[in-house]
């Protein structure tokens, strides 16, 4: 399986964060692409959360990453995870599938957002727009 990213949020290229041109400099962007979900604005960033009924297109990129181990080390301790504790991490990296522009489907790493979002806004559209970094 090719190690692919989808990115929702801070990582976006319209972005410009620093950790999204780290991403790049270590990975190939293939390209627009949606998931099925919700998303949620959590502040400064956004929270992605599997939908239970409906199709929710979220809308994002896809990255194909050049050395994944290397690359999921440092974008889970970007993403908050703690190793062996998923109960104390605010995101939890899982494959899940994606449709490109094309309209092809891959398979692709996503952070979900595990947390309540029952006081979050929406995100109505499925698309992230970010506030000044």
């Amino acid at each position: 399986m090719r190690p692919l990213l989808f990115v929702y949020g801070s990582l976006l290229s319209r972005v410009r964060h620093p950790m999204g041109t780290r991403l790049r400099g270590e990975a190939r962007l293939l390209g627009q692409a949606t998931i099925q979900g919700r998303l949620y604005s959590l502040g400064r960033y956004p929270g992605l959360v599997e939908a239970a009924e409906g199709l929710y297109p979220v809308h994002g990129e896809v990255y194909d990453l050049k050395t994944p181990a290397v690359s999921l080390k440092w974008l889970d301790v970007y993403e908050g995870i703690v190793p062996g504790k998923p109960d104390r991490s605010p995101y939890e990296r899982v494959e899940r599938p994606v449709r490109l522009a094309s309209g092809e489907t891959l398979t692709a790493w996503v952070y979900l957002y595990r947390r309540s979002v029952r006081t979050r806004p929406e995100v109505l559209g499925g698309y992230w727009t970010p506030p000044p970094f």
